[in-house]
């Protein structure tokens, strides 16, 4: 980090965001050792079978679960971008992780109940992927917010084809989840390059839970290739 920010008349500065990198980090850790402790809590009491028994009575409650996720995360990440203090940006971040682990518990039972296997699968090739963004993003030094426009776009439409999906009752598919995993390392090399260039430095929690989100949203897609490649045999 300090070749990325050496030297010259802005070496303040520059300390001051490697602090700022590091943190984010750290954060960025604590939510997915939070997310993996409060997944394994809820399965072994069972909630992510009520949960898929409850979803599976209508494809409208699935879509009502979608909805308060959404906004449970809109809250969540604006009091994390937006909160003077640091614990209240921790409460947004801790608010995001709890919403996480909620909406992948009834996924990962049926991973449980289909490859079991799939699931420390999933989050080695997430890992390694999102390994790879980071050092391309901290490598090259270039400056990724040009995918926000893209990004925004592309998200509104993946959002329109999974309600439209839930509603109409049609498989996206194996192809579709192959693009959500692009969209979602798109996003993460947009979420890294940002925490290098330009989030606030006194927002870590903030920078932690848009990166946290793009690795959730990649484990989530890479987890449904694998279970469908799994069916398929």
């Amino acid at each position: 980090m300090k070749e990325v920010f050496a030297g010259g008349p802005n070496g303040g500065l520059a300390v001051e965001r490697s602090a700022f990198i590091r943190s984010t980090y750290l954060h960025l850790g604590g939510a997915m050792i939070g997310f993996i402790v409060l997944s394994a809590v809820m399965q072994m009491m069972g909630l992510g079978k009520l949960m898929l028994a409850a979803l599976s009575t209508s494809k409208y409650m699935w879509l009502a679960f979608m909805g308060g996720f959404m906004l449970v995360g809109k809250l969540a990440s604006g009091l994390a971008d937006n909160a003077e203090s640091n614990q209240k940006q921790l409460m947004g971040l801790g608010g995001y992780v709890v919403a996480e682990a909620l909406i992948f518990a009834p996924l990962l039972t049926l991973a449980g109940m289909i490859n079991p296997e799939a699931i420390p699968a999933a989050g080695l090739v997430t890992l390694l992927l999102v390994g790879g963004l980071t050092w391309t993003a901290f490598s090259t030094k270039t400056d990724f917010s040009f995918l926000g426009g893209f990004l925004r776009i592309a998200g509104m439409v993946a959002l329109g084809a999974i309600i439209a999906g839930v509603i109409f009752g049609f498989s996206l598919g194996i192809w579709f989840s192959a693009a959500m995993v692009l969209f979602a390392g798109g996003c993460v090399l947009k979420d890294t390059s940002d925490i290098i260039h330009h989030y606030p430095a006194d927002r870590p929690a903030g920078a932690a839970l848009h990166l946290f989100a793009s690795i959730a949203l990649m484990f989530w897609y890479v987890l449904r290739i694998l279970l469908e490649l799994s069916r398929s045999k």
